[in-house]
């Protein structure tokens, strides 16, 4: 195809979610609901963590660094899902919709190496007790959280570069609420299938190898230390919610846009939201240190009144 005769899209139309009318200030008001909900639970799990010190630990901390991840991706993607449902549509430059896709590929694959190396850790704290202190320490710690964050930034920039390569030249309406590879690929007038193998390695890379390095750490802590499991069962259920939802979007045959929607509303929008009530719920160091917060807060207003 000439290039010299190509009208690239500079603009791209988000269709969202088709909502009767009647329903829409409902639905509205849902997500605008669920956004508050996932900023406040996650920046909680964020406070207890950085101030109380019986939570200073590996577990916790990378605990928060979940809790910022699922920030970052509500904050990514919800104001757009908000902004369809009030507009029926939303219009976005190009190189917007490539932002928002740069973002929400840092934040998943983050995510996703984030929730093996969460594993791992409970893998060492639960069968290898002895070598715990040596082997998790804060700079190990933090040499992992950095290098989930290089490796995402990395994927990220080959899905974009893997992108720029392409022509887009019409149609410019994406059937989804939010931008992401496989939709955008389909509004290209150029030959997908290299970008379309380059995305299932990927996705089998940072998707089905990290999945398959959780259940395996699992299947040693069950067959060693079968009464210290339920301490890990929330960890697994998002996990299982997590993994379950991308292997279906991502790597099983195309479904219709309805099931892929609702598919990747689990991923974006009810994981992030869930993830401080699973881990919040069944754990007593968090709720003890959230007691204590209350408490002390409690004790100085009123010690100054």
């Amino acid at each position: 195809m000439d290039k010299r005769n190509v009208t690239r899209i500079t603009k791209i139309h988000l269709l969202g979610f088709h909502i009767p009318q009647s329903m829409t200030f409902l639905v509205f008001f849902l997500f605008l609901l669920l956004y508050c909900v996932t900023m406040c639970g996650n920046l909680l799990i964020i406070t207890l963590v950085s101030y109380s010190r019986t939570l200073h630990s590996p577990m916790y901390f990378f605990l928060s660094q979940l809790s910022l991840l699922d920030i970052l991706l509500v904050t990514d993607i919800l104001p757009n899902i908000i902004s369809t449902v009030l507009m029926k549509k939303t219009i976005m430059s190009f190189s917007g919709c490539l932002t928002q896709l740069y973002f929400f590929v840092i934040t998943e694959s983050s995510e996703c190496l984030l929730l093996t190396v969460m594993s791992w850790d409970r893998y060492l704290a639960i069968c290898k007790p002895l070598h715990y202190a040596l082997k998790m320490n804060y700079q190990v710690c933090w040499i992992l959280v950095i290098l989930c964050w290089i490796l995402s930034v990395c994927i990220a920039l080959v899905y974009n570069v893997t992108i720029s390569t392409l022509q887009f030249c019409g149609p410019n309406i994406i059937d989804h609420f939010f931008c992401d590879f496989y939709p955008i690929l389909q509004l290209s007038c150029s030959d997908t299938t290299a970008a379309q193998f380059e995305g299932t390695i990927l996705g089998i890379i940072f998707v089905v190898i990290p999945f398959f390095i959780i259940i395996v750490s699992y299947a040693y802590i069950i067959s060693r230390r079968q009464k210290v499991f339920s301490t890990c069962s929330s960890h697994l259920t998002v996990v299982c919610i997590y993994y379950g939802t991308l292997v279906c979007v991502y790597l099983i045959p195309r479904q219709t846009r309805i099931i892929t929607k609702l598919l990747s509303l689990l991923y974006t929008v009810f994981t992030p939201m869930i993830n401080p009530l699973i881990y919040s719920l069944r754990n007593q160091e968090l709720k003890n240190a959230f007691g204590k917060i209350i408490h002390n807060f409690l004790n100085t207003h009123f010690s100054k009144g």
